[in-house]
């Protein structure tokens, strides 16, 4: 039996849907992560890769920090846009899982 789709996914399909939101559409080009784990809780590391064409993009990113991305299993614990340029950033993302 599967159990859905994992934390990589679901971020993936909430970043688009947040931008869309917005008015921006993205594009997804690069995305990997790596587990995670602190005393208290296990998630994953992601970094990705996401490009627009679209004038509102600046915007988006500079509010992503503060959207609301709600995962099924999963909370987003921090966003942070590591790189800007010309239409395409680096995000680094943490995702923590529910208990």
């Amino acid at each position: 039996m599967s159990r859905g789709p994992d934390a990589a996914t679901l971020l993936e399909r909430r970043l688009r849907i947040a931008a869309e939101a917005v008015g921006v559409t993205i594009v997804i080009t690069a995305s990997d992560w790596t587990r995670w784990a602190s005393a208290t809780f296990n998630g994953a590391k992601h970094r990705l890769t996401v490009t627009s064409e679209d004038g509102g993009f600046a915007t988006w990113l500079a509010t992503l920090s503060e959207a609301e991305l709600p995962l099924r299993g999963h909370l987003v614990a921090d966003v942070a846009v590591a790189r800007v340029a010309a239409g395409v950033a680096d995000l680094d993302v943490l995702t923590v899982e529910k208990r």
